[in-house]
């Protein structure tokens, strides 16, 4: 989807996938991300992307090179390129977050509907 006027944080809400691209420019990237309860990113490293992720609903928690914190609805998370980190639901519900990358990470238009179709995608297994 290009640039919009769209509400995100109805497009965070309605997003079931786990993965989900909006909008793309030349310097950052946004992408909704959707966590099942007991699922989580993955733990991963951005060597020279900055990622940010804002806590549109649901709650868990963000290890961040191995320390954990709590994410509440809300929350702003700054990770900075090359910090290792993960992002977990530990709530009952889904956990929907808006991430934001810079420079972009995914191709336009990416959709993963799971996390297993993302980690194939990427070649990796995470599970």
């Amino acid at each position: 989807m290009a640039a919009s006027n769209e509400s995100i944080r109805k497009l965070a809400r309605h997003n079931d996938d786990f993965r989900r691209e909006v909008a793309t420019g030349a310097h950052s990237q946004v992408v909704l991300m959707c966590l099942k309860p007991g699922e989580g990113i993955g733990e991963e490293v951005h060597d020279d992307t900055d990622q940010i992720f804002i806590v549109v609903k649901g709650g868990g928690e963000a290890v961040l090179d191995g320390a954990v914190r709590a994410l509440d609805k809300g929350a702003l998370l700054l990770v900075p390129a090359g910090m290792r980190h993960d992002i977990r639901n530990t709530g009952d519900k889904r956990l929907r977050l808006v991430t934001i990358y810079s420079p972009p990470h995914h191709a336009p238009g990416t959709v993963h509907a799971t996390r297993e179709e993302a980690m194939r995608a990427e070649g990796e297994d995470h599970a």
